[in-house]
């Protein structure tokens, strides 16, 4: 579970940085929709991505032997921009942003900076996934402190109580009682 909490936490985070480059270097608008939008995105890139790259890539290894390896590499560079656009449109119809312009730059241009996104992103995501694994390590560590403070006070104060019933007394009684006998 944590594994893919710190995944989806860091592709989120990526997404929103390639969400925002696509506003700044396309007419679409992403504004504040961009944290929809990078949630869309995101599980739009750990659904529906493995899928259709699956399809594609086993729809074009039936031709494979047929092909140079030139034209392999270009297959594949295909495959993996038919499946930033199709990620792309996921975004668009179920979030806010809103694209403006012509098709070329609303169409065309965004699937090649997710893919250039996708491209940095695996080079990075070892180290920014360890990141935020350590982040959250930190965050888990500090809430099962706080929990075992807290069940440890909760524990103290019930023994008091049943102490308390026992007797009738109130802890600071019970210690003057204990003083007086002491005298």
């Amino acid at each position: 579970m944590k594994s893919w909490i710190v995944r989806f936490a860091s592709l989120y985070v990526f997404n929103v940085v390639v969400l925002l480059v696509i506003g700044l270097l396309t007419p679409a608008h992403v504004g504040w929709a961009v944290i929809w939008a990078a949630l869309v995105m995101a599980l739009a890139e750990l659904v529906v991505r493995p899928l259709v790259t699956k399809a594609f890539q086993s729809a074009a290894a039936r031709s494979a032997g047929e092909r140079t390896k030139t034209g392999e590499w270009l297959m594949q560079a295909v495959i993996v921009l038919l499946v930033a656009t199709i990620v792309w449109l996921i975004t668009v119809l179920l979030s806010g942003v809103d694209l403006g312009g012509s098709w070329f730059w609303a169409f065309v241009l965004p699937p090649v900076i997710i893919t250039i996104g996708w491209f940095v992103y695996a080079r990075v995501s070892g180290r920014l996934e360890k990141t935020a694994g350590d982040l959250y390590d930190r965050a888990d560590a500090s809430l099962s402190a706080r929990s075992g403070a807290d069940a440890a006070a909760t524990t103290s104060a019930a023994a008091a109580g049943r102490q308390e019933l026992n007797d009738g007394l109130t802890p600071e009684q019970r210690k003057m009682l204990d003083d007086l006998g002491k005298s």
